[in-house]
């Protein structure tokens, strides 16, 4: 139900929605250009993404280059991208989230 019981005012509704498709639009443009880092072995490998999830570049320290030893140099860069990436997470839930809470329910339309 709406409140006092009468119908939505559609027009309303509409410049509502537009707008948060603007916002929402501009959140993911902000969230492109941002770039977070994430690291592994006390800073050995980092990764950089962007906010929306693009590994950007990822950065060895010689130190952790063991000819001998590739799956721990594998496993760090893995450890690097995913801080990165949950660091990424975590900005896009900081941009987006309000933007979801902002959001009119619509009671009968499934919103």
């Amino acid at each position: 139900m709406f409140p006092g019981g009468g119908q939505p005012n559609m027009q309303q509704l509409l410049q509502q929605a537009q707008k948060m498709q603007q916002d929402l639009a501009r959140a993911q443009e902000e969230l492109a250009a941002t770039e977070v880092e994430g690291q592994a072995g006390g800073g050995l490998v980092k990764a950089t993404v962007t906010g929306s999830g693009e590994l950007r570049a990822l950065v060895i320290d010689p130190k952790a280059v063991d000819p001998d030893d590739t799956e721990t140099l594998a496993d760090l860069v893995v450890a690097a991208v995913k801080a990165a990436n949950d660091n990424a997470q975590q900005l896009q839930q900081a941009k987006l989230g309000p933007l979801a809470q902002g959001m009119p329910s619509m009671p009968g339309l499934g919103f």
